[in-house]
Formats: structure tokens, sequence, C-alpha cells
């Protein structure tokens, strides 16, 4: 088996645990976050920093590579590990989230799914079979069956054939992968329906995929929903395999993911604000560009041990941020990055030593989100 899940603590009062992620290129504790590389970088980062953070695995993106460089380019070149000199974890989502956000570029039947690139409007073609023979080229540990992501607001008849078209769809994934060093993982949709998300857990644990992704959240639904549909989804997920909620990276959605049993997430938004000028601290955002910070010489977060709160203020970030410095936007994503891999350390600790329900309560009476 390429990954093996070992769980090593389950909090006693929440459905958070603790585990232990084996893969082809290494071992990364769980609950974690994974940074996105959707070109097969993370946007400003080297790969010895995002080592030096201690991020275990990140997310690269089968819909971008897929078109540039292409898949074949990547597999002559060794695989992504080699291709982009990172020799730990990495995860390729499917590109069926990306290919299913082209609206009107894009025409779903059931054999797959025909759309125009985004790049030169040139006609492609994903399906099942094509997407897992990409990532298969591409060589990550961990790659994603091709689904179609359930949009929000969808009616229970839209859902629930887009539902079942996602499991048949899984189920031609799993035919198609020949690889004993990559684990496919299936994606539980359903949008905002229970008996269909039942429907779909069921289904795709009938298939025995090494872990599971909930997908289909975080896609306009108001927080409180999200969590509602979560919870009722995660509990009914295998406890021995790997849980994912896919597309989640706020700080206050990430700790209720970890409540409810979560292990594995993934977002561009740390990266995205960062380049914005906007920090993520313990008591919420903190945007940098703003005047009241030009002459704040305390670092971004005084309990923040990154390369930039340890070596630079608030004034001098501002300042290149603002002359539009490349440092600034390097330094700003660092402290993100950072940020969150130490915020996912922590909650680990906190369940391993039995007191997860205080951090949680501790952490969001201090946030404002």
């Amino acid at each position: 088996m390429a990954v093996k899940y070992e769980l090593v603590k389950e909090c006693s009062k929440t459905g958070a645990r603790a585990g232990r992620l084996h893969t082809p290129h290494g071992v990364f504790d769980t609950p974690i976050f994974m940074p996105v590389g959707t070109q097969a970088t993370v946007k400003s980062i080297s790969p010895h920093e995002l080592m030096d953070m201690g991020a275990g695995i990140i997310l690269s993106n089968t819909y971008h590579l897929f078109l540039r460089p292409g898949d074949d380019l990547v597999k002559e070149a060794g695989g992504l590990h080699k291709f982009m000199n990172w020799d730990r974890g990495i995860l390729t989502d499917s590109g069926g989230f990306q290919v299913f956000s082209l609206g009107a570029l894009r025409k779903i039947t059931e054999e797959g799914v025909t759309f125009r690139s985004h790049i030169d409007g040139s006609k492609q073609f994903l399906s099942p079979e094509v997407a897992t023979k990409v990532q298969m080229n591409l060589g990550a540990d961990i790659i994603m069956a091709f689904d179609e992501c359930v949009p929000y607001p969808a009616d229970h008849d839209y859902a629930r054939k887009s539902t079942e078209r996602t499991t048949r769809w899984a189920k031609r994934c799993k035919d198609t992968l020949t690889r004993q060093d990559q684990a496919l993982f299936g994606i539980v949709q359903g949008g905002m329906h229970k008996d269909l998300r039942t429907m779909s857990v069921r289904d795709l644990v009938e298939l025995d995929f090494p872990g599971y992704a909930v997908g289909g959240l975080s896609v306009g639904e108001p927080k409180d929903l999200m969590y509602e549909i979560l919870e009722y989804t995660v509990c009914q997920l295998p406890k021995d395999k790997p849980r994912y909620l896919m597309g989640v990276g706020t700080p206050d959605c990430l700790v209720e993911g970890v409540m409810h049993g979560i292990d594995m997430f993934d977002c561009v938004f740390p990266t995205r604000v960062a380049r914005n000028g906007t920090a993520m601290t313990w008591k919420g955002r903190l945007v940098a560009k703003n005047a009241e910070y030009a002459r704040d010489f305390r670092p971004i977060d005084s309990d923040c041990g990154c390369y930039a709160c340890q070596n630079f203020s608030r004034a001098y970030i501002r300042h290149l941020l603002k002359t539009d410095e490349i440092f600034g936007l390097r330094l700003m994503t660092i402290h993100n990055l950072y940020f969150l891999l130490d915020f996912m350390r922590k909650m680990r600790q906190a369940i391993i030593e039995e007191h997860f329900p205080e951090f949680r309560s501790e952490f969001l009476a201090n946030y404002q989100r």
C-alpha cells in the first residue's frame, strides 16, 4: 500500500485526532496543512524554505500542469518530485474543480468534460482515465479521483445525478491506476443534501480507497451549514483512513475541521492574501499596508518564529509592499505559511495532551474573523 494512516491519539471529547501518514516520500504528522503549489511551485517560496518551515506535503494542480508544461514533459523530467526538486510528499488534485469552475467554457458528459483552455482557448478533454493517467505521469504520492464538484446552491435532483456520476468516475479512476507507489483518494460529494452525502460515502467506501476527501464544501455556503454537513459526513468515514477537507485554509475553519476529525487541508488562501498585503495572526488578519503600521517597529506577530517576524518590522514590510518590492510579498508569504503550519502543530500537540477543547475555545475567543 502506497499510503498508510496511523492513528496516534483521538480527543476524548471531540472528533479531533492526531495521526501519522506514511507515504513513499516520507512520513508526516497530522492534522496537516498542505501549501498549494498550483504550477509545481508554491508562489515566491523555494523548496528549502518550505522544508525549513516543516512542510511535509504540498499540493499541485493537475489541470494547470496538464495544460502547461504538459504531463509528458514532467514525466520525462523524472516526475514532479525531481522536476521541482521536492523530496517530500506531493498530492495532486484531479483538475475537476478547475474544469467545473470554467462554467460556459465546458461541457459535461458521462464520458468526461470537454473544455476550452483558459490559456489559449484550445479545445481540451479530461475524463477519469485521462486525469488518472496525467497524475500517474506527474508521479505524486497521493492522487485524487476525477469528480464533479456540486455547486452551491444545487437542487436535490441535480446533486443526486452529479454525485452518482462522481462515484462511477471514481471507479473508472481506480480501474485505470496501475502504479503501486501512488494512493488514489475518493472524493465525497452530495452538495448540502445529507442523504446524498450518506449515499456518496457508502458507495465510495465500498470501492475501498486508501483515503477519502470531503469535496463540495467551502463553495459559497454559510459556514454554519458547512460545519453541519462536514460533521454529518466525517462521522461516516472509516476511522483507519486519512480524511482530507478540500479547499479550506482560514484558521477558524481549520480548527473546526480538526474538531470534526479532518486530517488534511489545503487552500490558496494564505499565499493569495499574502500577495495582497494581509498577514494571518492568532488574533485575526493584519493588513500590513495600512497607514497605522508606517511607524510600527514590532514584528507582524510577536509570538511567531518565522524568518519575517524574527528579522523585520511591520514598518519595513509595509514599506516594501507600498513600493511593490518582491521581497515584501515573499516575507508575507513566508509568515502566512509558517503561521498555518505552526498552528496545525499546536493543534496536534493539544490533541495529544488532551486539551484540544480548551485550545479551540481560547483561540476562537481571541480570533477576529
